[in-house]
């Protein structure tokens, strides 16, 4: 099966058989040389100082990981403006709420291209503001936010970025340093092409120790407690040891394969193989394609197809693809194109879906002779 959602992916072979590692107690110094493996590795995807940046790991999926920034990274004095424009900067504002972080959200409406100067204008009117926070990569629609273009905003008046880079993290361009990014959240089970059970922060490391004497939002998702253990080969909690297992063997994959921007080749590849097979069969995209992530892309579903019918044909073909959300739902289809995936896979989807396409207009066309024959 080839699983065209955005996340979990379709594993490697090299990725599976690591899933079969020996059984490993968490507290062992072998745990510790493979934890500390992945934290390099990480930082080695965008070249990142480790004097300087901790990759901390947390067991959960991209959303433990965005909890335990945003509650470990704001203190309790500060303000985040969250920038929504779908359902994972909402998810942001959610996390904000719950934990009682003092927040403002500037709401666009889903795929709806964010405005700098409206950022802008929020940050000039609320100086109490210390943080942004908003999602790279917003799979609700397949749209990449100017992540570069707020980190200028935001470095100019000393106010720290807070990025969901959970479907961009080894597939799109993070430049850390000169985008002002203070702290980043993704998962090894998207563009690393891992499986799910581990997320992790890339956070500066003077960010935590600024963050060390703030009262403790959570037990179990503070950072700083996470990075002083993990420092010392150690972890304050039992991970999820086969899937770091998993993680190191796909950070290895793609070191050799050539690293994030090799990938990052591979999905446009894909990507636009996709979308001009689908604008052949008649399929409208969402969004432009230089809007887009190389990632992800949203489709309009086929006049008279109904998301579950394409659903299901294209199972039965070997292919799995991804429902809209909320009100998307009834006008849209989701295809991804992260993991081991190849050109001959997407050959064989388009292949798929011009298939379907052809039975459902012949069985339309039989429905309307059988009318047309009885009147």
């Amino acid at each position: 099966m080839i699983l065209l959602n955005p996340g979990p992916v379709t594993l490697s072979e090299g990725v599976r058989q690591a899933l079969v590692g020996p059984d490993l107690c968490h507290r062992e110094a072998e745990f510790g040389e493979l934890q500390e493996t992945i934290r390099r590795g990480l930082l080695a995807v965008y070249g990142l100082p480790p004097e300087q940046w901790a990759a901390v790991l947390l067991s959960g999926s991209g959303t433990a990981a965005m909890e335990a920034m945003m509650t470990s990274l704001i203190p309790r004095q500060g303000k985040v403006l969250v920038v929504e424009n779908g359902v994972y900067g909402e998810r942001l504002s959610a996390i904000a709420k719950i934990h009682n972080i003092e927040r403002q959200a500037l709401r666009y409406a889903w795929g709806e291209s964010i405005d700098l100067h409206d950022i802008s204008r929020h940050l000039e009117a609320d100086r109490a503001i210390t943080h942004v926070a908003l999602v790279h990569h917003e799979t609700t629609t397949g749209r990449l936010n100017p992540i570069r273009e707020v980190g200028a905003l935001c470095r100019t008046r000393g106010i720290g970025l807070l990025v969901d880079g959970v479907s961009s993290f080894g597939g799109e361009e993070l430049d850390f340093a000169s985008w002002g990014i203070s702290a980043c959240v993704a998962t090894a089970n998207k563009c690393l092409h891992g499986v799910p059970g581990v997320a992790f922060v890339l956070v500066r490391r003077d960010l935590l120790l600024g963050a060390k004497d703030n009262p403790e939002r959570t037990l179990y998702l503070d950072l700083t407690r996470y990075c002083r253990e993990q420092d010392a080969r150690s972890t304050p909690f039992t991970q999820s040891v086969q899937a770091f297992y998993a993680l190191a063997q796909a950070l290895r994959e793609l070191a050799v394969q050539g690293g994030w921007r090799q990938r990052h080749e591979h999905y446009r590849l894909l990507a636009h193989q996709v979308r001009q097979g689908l604008g052949r069969l008649g399929i409208r995209p969402l969004l432009p394609e230089q809007t887009t992530s190389v990632v992800l892309s949203a489709f309009y579903l086929p006049d008279h197809v109904s998301y579950a019918q394409l659903h299901d044909g294209l199972k039965l073909r070997g292919f799995v693809i991804y429902a809209g959300q909320g009100a998307l739902a009834r006008n849209i289809f989701r295809v991804s194109i992260m993991g081991a995936i190849q050109a001959a896979d997407m050959d064989r989807f388009l292949s798929a879906m011009e298939e379907i396409l052809t039975a459902q207009r012949e069985d339309s066309a039989g429905r309307h002779k059988t009318r047309g024959a009885s009147l």
